[in-house]
This record gives structure tokens, C-alpha cells and sequence, in this order.
């Protein structure tokens, strides 16, 4: 997807580094990447790559040690945090709500940016919130308390609020969790079609396939490092993969879509031999960091 030069990026990454206190090495180290305005992004990499980092650290919800992050090209701190919310919507791995509400007044909470203190929604709100709901497929679980749903069924009304938000950029980390296919799918395609419509997706996912098949381009994280970033042809590499990865893996054209088949091939050796592990990083973490398989 191209970018005019005249046209703020939507997410932009410069050198950004984020190291938790007491721990050896950055969680993410001197990142570059630009997401355009428009575009399916997708964020890929093992176990403690540092994925999640990345989203938290686009935000500003955790500190910079060097670098910088933009956000529809200002400066993530200079955004308050009711505009940030009406510009990007956002739908982390788990979250915790500690009182009992309704599937609708989980998705409701979508429109609190756009609505004054102690006002009332209007019209405007309430279909928003019911096309949210119905995109999903959560409308007929409106009146289902939360603590009743199955941890699929939790995740499309979250997904749900998101959309309800109305937001310019949508960032989600692993929105496909604990979904069975069906619905997987359909998440899928409602991202590909609100990007094909103008919105942002900055999508974190174990799914290589999938990712290729959606995605207009892929950022590929190692350790806290830019792996590869580029269309999925130019990142989804045999050679690049099994380096990341540690482990060996195929890449073929799928008969049946004609994108990218991404296969985990069998080892005669354990996959942490192909990955030695960094300074500060224990034999066992790189081991954890080996493909996640679907």
C-alpha cells in the first residue's frame, strides 16, 4: 500500500527502545516501523519478542527509554487521553472487570469518548453500539452478563466495543484467542474490510498464515529487534523464519487462497540448537520463544 508524502503516517516507531526496570536486555530495541494510514499491519514473532511491548509502547502506556512513537503524526505525549481514545481504539490480550454488567453496556463503554460527562447517548450512540454489536456477532448476547460467557464469546464483545468506538486506527493484540474458526474468520474479514474502508489495523498475531493472508504488510520482531518488515513475500522467508523461529519451516503457495502456506516441518534436533540465546537471556527463555503453533 503506498503513502502520499504529504500523509502522516498512522503509527510510527523511530529507534524505540523500552527496557523494564531489572530486567538484562530491552524488551524492545531501537524499533523502526511505519504503519500507513489505511493499512492491514500485522505483527508477528515468537514468545517475548516483544510484540505487546510494541502496542504499550505506541500508546504511551509505558515508558520510552529512547526513540519516539507518533500517533497520526504527533507525538504519542502529546495526546490526552479522551482524543487518543476517539482516535484509536484499542483490544488488549485479557483484561478484568470487576463488576457484573451486560454484554451491551460492555460495548456501550466503546462511545465514552464521544460523549460529554453525565450525558446521556443519543441516537447516534445507540447505533453505533447496535452495528458493533451485530458485526460481531454479539447481538444476541446484549443481555448475557459478562461472567456467563465463554472466553470466545467474551472476546467478540470486546472486539465489539472497539468498533462501537468508531475509531481511525484499531490496534488489537491476539483478537482471535479462544475463537472457533468460524467466528475467527469473521473477525478477520471484518478487519480486512474496514481497512479495505479507510480504517488502521495494527493486528499482533501467532498466525503466520492468516497474517499473510490478510495482511498488506508484516513487521517480524526477534528479541526486541526487527527481524524483517515488508510485504508478506519479502518477511514470510524460509531461512528467516527458521532463524527467528528456531525451528524449521516451509513456505508454499496455498492452492486453495494463492497466498503464502506457512508449514512447521519436523526436527531431529531440539529447536533451541538453532538459537543460541543473547546475553542476559537464560537457555530456557529461548526455548519458550519457539513457534507457537495454531
Amino acid at each position: 500500500m503506498s503513502m502520499s508524502s504529504a500523509e502522516s503516517p498512522a503509527l510510527e516507531a523511530t529507534d524505540l527502545t523500552v527496557h523494564y526496570p531489572n530486567v538484562p536486555v530491552p524488551a524492545l530495541d531501537s524499533v523502526n516501523m511505519i504503519v500507513p494510514k489505511g493499512a492491514f499491519y500485522a505483527v508477528l514473532g515468537p514468545n517475548g519478542s516483544g510484540k505487546s511491548t510494541l502496542l504499550r509502547a505506541l500508546l504511551g502506556m509505558v515508558p520510552h527509554a529512547s526513540g519516539r512513537a507518533r500517533l497520526s503524526g504527533q507525538p504519542i505525549s502529546d495526546w490526552n487521553r479522551r482524543a487518543l481514545a476517539r482516535e484509536a481504539g484499542v483490544v488488549t490480550q485479557s483484561e478484568s472487570v470487576a463488576f457484573p454488567i451486560t454484554v451491551r453496556e460492555l460495548v456501550a463503554m466503546g462511545r465514552y469518548p464521544h460523549l460529554g460527562a453525565l450525558q446521556s447517548e443519543r441516537i447516534t450512540d445507540r447505533a453505533a453500539i447496535t452495528e458493533a454489536m451485530r458485526m460481531c456477532d454479539v447481538g444476541d448476547l446484549a443481555h448475557r452478563s459478562l461472567s456467563t460467557l465463554s472466553g470466545g464469546e467474551l472476546q467478540r464483545a470486546r472486539v465489539a466495543r472497539a468498533f462501537a468506538q468508531e475509531p481511525n486506527i484499531l490496534l488489537l493484540d491476539e483478537p482471535t484467542t479462544s475463537l472457533d474458526i468460524r467466528h475467527e474468520m469473521e473477525i478477520l474479514e471484518l478487519l480486512r474490510t474496514s481497512a479495505n474502508g479507510g480504517m488502521t489495523i495494527f493486528l499482533i498475531t501467532h498466525h503466520l498464515d492468516l497474517a499473510a493472508r490478510f495482511a498488506d504488510r508484516l513487521l517480524l520482531l526477534d528479541r526486541g529487534r526487527v527481524a524483517a518488515e515488508g510485504e508478506p513475500r519479502e518477511v514470510l522467508l524460509e531461512a528467516t523464519l527458521k532463524r527467528v523461529y528456531g525451528w524449521p519451516i516451509s513456505i508454499s503457495n496455498d492452492p486453495a487462497t494463492g497466498v503464502l502456506h506457512v508449514t512447521p516441518l519436523s526436527a531431529t534436533s531440539h529447536p533451541s540448537q538453532d538459537r543460541a540465546p543473547t546475553p542476559g537471556e537464560t537457555r530456557d527463555q529461548t526455548d519458550a520463544s519457539s513457534y507457537k503453533s495454531r
